[in-house]
């Protein structure tokens, strides 16, 4: 029995104690505006080598030139929500409007594209877009992490500016539009990768923090701080 119990004491200290650090963390990639051509093919093909899944928020004029595009997405086990039909200001909006902006961009989705998220464009809201957002099942999601990369057409600056701000549970904000911006978000992916980190779409980051989305109400991040 001795023998025993001292060799059960010899395991426990020789047994590395799991760190914080050791803790897997979680992020969502997401892209406004596509889809767009060559620029949306190349990041699919960046995902699908890193086997990483991001959520895209559509606009209705890109599917008009892009179905194709959104049916790959759906098909390889990303998220789509949607960005309006014109991308113009949500909060500038009618009710009636709005409503018809979302309902002619899920005409154009992929059959059968189940949609619960709405990322108005600059992430401006207002009392109608909560509305007409509770109305047709749509949670609002906004970002924690904003590198800019519509205005910084640098990749390596984009890169570093989401590496400065990132954090477990945060969403970060990003387009599918520049040659920066696909080449900053991949290289961003290996990173935080090698840091620990998972990516996951939005919807599954919400699950991962036991969070329930409800139509028209309001989403940052899901960090747990």
């Amino acid at each position: 029995m001795r023998r025993l119990i001292a060799f059960i004491m010899a395991a426990i200290l020789f047994c590395p104690p799991v760190s914080a650090a050791s803790e897997t963390k979680y992020v969502a990639l997401t892209f406004d505006d596509g889809p767009s051509g060559r620029f949306t093919e190349a990041l699919l093909d960046g995902l699908q080598e890193r086997s990483t899944h991001a959520t895209f928020f559509l606009c209705g004029y890109r599917l008009e030139d892009f179905s194709e595009l959104a049916q790959r997405i759906a098909q390889e086990g990303h998220e789509i929500g949607l960005h309006g039909y014109s991308h113009d200001s949500m909060a500038d909006m009618s009710a009636q409007k709005l409503r018809t902006e979302l309902e002619n961009t899920l005409a154009l989705l992929p059959e059968g594209c189940e949609v619960t998220l709405l990322r108005p464009p600059g992430g401006a809201s207002a009392p109608q877009v909560k509305e007409v957002c509770l109305d047709m099942g749509l949670s609002i999601i906004t970002w924690s992490v904003d590198p800019r990369d519509w205005a910084v057409h640098s990749a390596s600056q984009v890169e570093q500016s989401v590496m400065d701000q990132v954090g477990d549970g945060d969403i970060i904000l990003m387009h599918d539009m520049y040659d920066s911006s696909i080449e900053a978000a991949l290289d961003v992916v290996d990173r935080l990768h090698a840091e620990g980190y998972e990516f996951v779409t939005v919807s599954e980051l919400a699950r991962l923090r036991q969070c329930s989305l409800q139509p028209g109400s309001i989403y940052t991040c899901f960090s747990e701080n």
